[in-house]
């Protein structure tokens, strides 16, 4: 669980709805089910009308990733891997065989298993870089899905206050009915405006800095596994990896 992310979601709604509160108001107010489903149901709407079904359910998948701790740390992977190289130089790849199930990073697991079938390095390479590749433009697209909605929820939410305007207006003469209506254009503004920027939008760049993350570990695992295959020194493939990892948090 990454306790940021939901501390920043908890954080800034609860912001808000103290804000409200201090300045006299009411949860309750804040409630307005014709609001909702003018905001979220036009959102929904559009994002599906911009999108495929499948880049959307992609999307509604990769929420766990926002939200997720990091699985496993770079220098872990870095010692799993120079602990296999190291079995690998003594008893031979093929002694590899019956460790893969025990090793829990999926990529480095599907690498390995590429190493022991005997395809080649270059072919290794390619096969591996393809997956990141898939996997790149596919969360790309996920949080391309949270940007769109974000940027279509506050419009829709000015939508929301039009109608609800105009309800005020068709009542004009019945005093009962306007509050109603105002409350509902106002309160799809701030639906529209907050979900926008409270939610979507931030967790599209929640997405986008996982992946960042998510595809350096993955090249990390690559150049380790086409070091398991060619052998080389331990000392040596852990100085490269070393290197590899700070090279990549001095770009941070």
């Amino acid at each position: 669980m990454d306790i940021a992310a939901f501390l920043g979601l908890l954080i800034g709604v609860g912001a808000i709805i103290g804000g409200n509160i201090i300045e006299g108001g009411s949860t309750a107010h804040l409630i307005q089910f014709a609001a909702a489903l003018i905001v979220f149901g036009g959102t929904l709407g559009a994002t599906l009308l911009s999108f495929s079904s499948r880049d959307v359910m992609n999307a509604v998948r990769a929420i766990g990733l926002a939200f997720r701790a990091r699985s496993f740390a770079p220098a872990e992977v870095i010692e799993e891997i120079l602990g296999i190289l190291v079995k690998a130089r003594k008893m031979g790849l093929i002694a590899l065989e019956g460790q893969i199930k025990n090793i829990k990073n999926p990529f480095l697991r599907e690498g390995l298993s590429l190493v022991i079938d005997g395809m080649t390095p270059s072919m290794i390479e390619e096969v591996l870089h393809q997956e990141v590749i898939t996997y790149e433009e596919e969360m790309k697209k996920a949080a391309r899905v949270f940007e769109s909605a974000g940027g279509y929820a506050p419009t829709i939410g000015i939508l929301g206050a039009v109608l609800g305007l105009i309800q005020v207006m068709r009542n004009v003469s019945d005093p009962s009915k306007i509050g109603g209506g105002i409350a509902v254009a106002f309160v799809a503004t701030i639906y529209g405006v907050g979900s926008a920027n409270l939610l979507l939008l931030p967790l599209g760049k929640k997405i986008m800095n996982r992946l960042k993350e998510e595809v350096f570990m993955r090249e990390l695992i690559i150049d380790g596994i086409l070091g398991i295959e060619s052998g080389v020194n331990p000392y040596f493939l852990k100085a490269r990896l070393n290197a590899f990892l700070t090279e990549h948090d001095k770009g941070r």
